[in-house]
Order: C-alpha cells, then sequence, then structure tokens
C-alpha cells in the first residue's frame, strides 16, 4: 500500500511492462469493470425495495379503493309494446275477411341522459403500510342533468305501456365497496328516493348501485336528477360522458396532475395548491346510441372515458433508481481522477485502495436508501453523500499526505454529488443536464491533462 515514485527505473522487461502506462491503464480499468459487481447488488437491493413498496401500496389500494370510474347515470324503463295485426284470412267457403290481433311484447329501453355534469372534489389523502406511504384520494362527486323524456316510446305510440314500477336508475362504480356516504337521488322538483346496492345491469354495468322509480314523478316535461356521493379510491379518477352534452369540473388540491383518457381537457388550471380541469364533450365522440333496447343491443359504456391520475413526478424509489443509474459514471470518473493525480502528481495508488475507493462509492446507494425510507430525501441524500465523501478524503488523506492535493479530491466528489441531485430532481431535463455534466467533466480532465509527456 505503500506509494511509490512513478520516476523509479524498471529493473526488467516485466518491471518495465508492469510501470508503463498502457498497463496502468488497463489495470484501472479493468478495476472499474470489477466495481459494478457491489453496484449492481446495490442496484438489486433498491429493485427489492421498490418491489415491496409497489406491494405495499397495491395492498392499501386493495383496502382503500382502487382506481375509480364513473359510468352514468342510465335510465331503465320497462315497457310493454302494444301492436294490431291485420290479417286477412280465407274461410271454406271461399270468402275473405280482415282480422285484426293485439299483440303485446314487453320491452326495456335504455335511456342515457340528454344533459350531464359532472363534479367532483378530489381530496388527497396518505395511508402508512409500513414504513411505506401511499397517496390515495377521497371524492366527492355529483352527477347531475336531465333525461329527456320525448324519446320514450309512451310519445311515439299511446298503446305503448310505460311501466314506472319497475323502471330504475343506475350509476356504474369499478370499486363499489369503496363508496363512503351516499345521499338519496333528488328528482324533479323536490322527490327523492335511496340509493340501492347493484345496479341490476350485469352486462352493462357489472357494479355500482340504483335507485327505484317506483316513487317518483314521472309526469315531468323536464325529468332533472341529482345523485351526491363520496368514494375513496387511488391512483386515478374517471368518468364515462354518458350525456348527450357531457359537462366535467373537477377540483383537487394536489399539484401534480396527470390528464389521461381518451379526451383532454378543455381547460385546466395547475398550481402549486392543486389544479382544475374541465371537460366540454359532445356525443358524437362516442360510438353508442342515446337509447337502445336493453337486450338488443349491446353498446360498451366503458370504451370512452377521460380522467386525472394523482402522478407523483419524482417518487423516492424512482430517484434511487435513477441515482444507481450513473453509478458506473462514477465509479469511473473517481478512478480516472485518481489516475491522473498519479501521472501527474508522480503518485501512484495501490490496486486495493482503488477497489476500496470503489467500494464506498457503491455504499452510497445503500446508504441513501436506508435513510431516504425513515426521513426526507433532500436530508437523506446530504447525510449519505457526507458520508461518502468524508470516508474517501480521510481516506486519502492518509495516502496522498497533501492537504492541497486531498482538498481537490474533496471539491471533485462534493461537485459531482451536488451535480447528480440537481439531476435527480429534474424531470423532463435530465438527459439534458446529464450530458452537459459529461462535457464539463471531460473539459476539466483534458485540461488537467494537456500537459503530459508522451514518454510518462
Amino acid at each position: 500500500m505503500d506509494r511509490q515514485s512513478t520516476k523509479e527505473k524498471p529493473t526488467g522487461k516485466l518491471d518495465s511492462i508492469r510501470h508503463s502506462l498502457g498497463f496502468r491503464t488497463i489495470l484501472i480499468g479493468f478495476l472499474a469493470l470489477l466495481m459494478l459487481v457491489p453496484l449492481f447488488m446495490a442496484k438489486e437491493v433498491v429493485s427489492d425495495r421498490t418491489f415491496y413498496y409497489r406491494t405495499a401500496i397495491a395492498s392499501v389500494a386493495e383496502t382503500w379503493g382502487k382506481e375509480q370510474v364513473i359510468v352514468g347515470p342510465v335510465l331503465v324503463v320497462p315497457y310493454t309494446e302494444h301492436i294490431i295485426s291485420m290479417d286477412t284470412e280465407t274461410d271454406e267457403k271461399g270468402e275473405t275477411r280482415t282480422v285484426s290481433r293485439d299483440i303485446f311484447n314487453d320491452k326495456t329501453m335504455v335511456m342515457l341522459p340528454k344533459e350531464l355534469k359532472v363534479d367532483a372534489e378530489i381530496i388527497e389523502k396518505h395511508r402508512k403500510r409500513g414504513i411505506y406511504d401511499a397517496l390515495v384520494y377521497q371524492s366527492e362527486v355529483e352527477l347531475s342533468g336531465h333525461f329527456d323524456f320525448t324519446l320514450l316510446p309512451s310519445k311515439s305510440s299511446k298503446k305503448n305501456q310505460m311501466n314506472w314500477k319497475d323502471a330504475w336508475i343506475a350509476v356504474g362504480i369499478s370499486d363499489t365497496k369503496s363508496i363512503d356516504e351516499t345521499r338519496p337521488l333528488r328528482w324533479g322538483a323536490g322527490s327523492n328516493t335511496p340509493l340501492k346496492p347493484g345496479t341490476l345491469l350485469p352486462e352493462l354495468l357489472p357494479s355500482g348501485f340504483h335507485a327505484s322509480m317506483k316513487d317518483l314523478n314521472t309526469d315531468l316535461t323536464l325529468a332533472k336528477f341529482s345523485i351526491k356521493f363520496s368514494v375513496n379510491g387511488s391512483e386515478g379518477f374517471s368518468f364515462s360522458p354518458t350525456g348527450e352534452t357531457t359537462t366535467a369540473n373537477f377540483h383537487s388540491g394536489w399539484p401534480h396532475p396527470s390528464f389521461t383518457g381518451d379526451i383532454p381537457p378543455t381547460q385546466t388550471d395547475v398550481a402549486a395548491n392543486g389544479f382544475d380541469a374541465t371537460w366540454q364533450i359532445p356525443n358524437i365522440a362516442r360510438n353508442h346510441p342515446q337509447t337502445w333496447l336493453l337486450g338488443k343491443e349491446k353498446h360498451d359504456l366503458y370504451a370512452l372515458k377521460s380522467g386525472v391520475k394523482l402522478f407523483s413526478p419524482v417518487s423516492l424509489y424512482a430517484k434511487i433508481e435513477r441515482a444507481v443509474k450513473y453509478g458506473a459514471l462514477f465509479i469511473g470518473l473517481t478512478f480516472l481522477t485518481f489516475f491522473i493525480f498519479e501521472i501527474t502528481q508522480k503518485t501512484r495508488f495501490h490496486v486495493i485502495q482503488y477497489g476500496l475507493i470503489g467500494l464506498a462509492l457503491s455504499m452510497f446507494y445503500i446508504i441513501l436508501l436506508s435513510l431516504a425510507e425513515q426521513i426526507a430525501f433532500h436530508m437523506a441524500y446530504l447525510y449519505a453523500a457526507t458520508a461518502t465523501v468524508s470516508v474517501i478524503t480521510l481516506y486519502t488523506i492518509s495516502i496522498l499526505k497533501s492537504f492541497g492535493r486531498v482538498m481537490l479530491i474533496l471539491f471533485f466528489l462534493s461537485g459531482l454529488y451536488a451535480l447528480l441531485y440537481l439531476i435527480l430532481q429534474m424531470e423532463d431535463y435530465a438527459m439534458l443536464a446529464g450530458a452537459g455534466t459529461m462535457m464539463i467533466v471531460v473539459m476539466v480532465l483534458m485540461f488537467a491533462t494537456r500537459n503530459l509527456e508522451s514518454d510518462t
């Protein structure tokens, strides 16, 4: 481990090769590649913790509520279609006569709202599962609008008999066990009816709730409705534009929305204290009609939907995974820096010393991960970087015996970790910042080696 001057004259051919710059370069390059092994092991630890985190988040979502999709409301009206059939019959004497027959067909009409308004207040919540924090939400939802009763079969023929006592309104919700609170359906000027479990439409709306039309006033020109409920969920919240015209207004205090779905919002306002988003969607954007007969036609009300995800720009584990990706670069640049010290300052490091410095650099990511799971990421990064830089600096003091040279290494490592922190905080410009950092480092190294002699 003793330093030795690079000016010592080799005593033999093997000694000459061992002290040559080319051999030294290959040896240090091989050591740098060998350091990828502990770096890979650190990456595996990060991957395992990421898996445990995602498992914990999925477990929280299973009990609190999954991603919610709201569909409806849908008005379902059974009716009896009365048809008079006129047939011509010929008797045994050859005389013909016209015979009328009454035919009654039981049918069920599905009707979508003429106008639908979806108002949602999405309130962020945090739930702990062990050391992991899960971002979830509670949403206060109101569905309002009106149905167009002029589309009912009774309007086209007075002989059609509407069976209102068996009619119902259904609303689809993807995860019904997470419904927190409901209020009665408000109908017309003041009548209301309680909500009941299930949609009674297993193929159209597999899960949700419904309200009976039995006690509601159906002699209305404008059949207005209002449905309010509270639902828990995680990750995202979406709606299906079932109205002939659908307007949706979302409000939340979460500052990082990611608008998803088939149709983007027409207006958004995203600020540090939350976001507001508005959708205006006409019925021509979808592929199903305003009314159809149940059992005769099949339509997918979930085919077209829009909404938002509560997006975390750079999560804890994503930051650490990105940091590990720069590990090979860190080890390579650090080894290269020490190697330049060798050839410029005529000081030689032992291969074991290179290996121990590489291990210290690899340990940074384990320290960062273990601390970041307990405290804020910026503090964890500060402690992990300080510990790593301090250990390497103290180690090089005992090797170089020069305060000035050690200060150069201290400033280099500190600057490297500071730049890595800035890159990790970026999202859209991380690659640009990384490329710029690499170019600056190369320029500095080129400046430091500009006076190297060819026979060194």
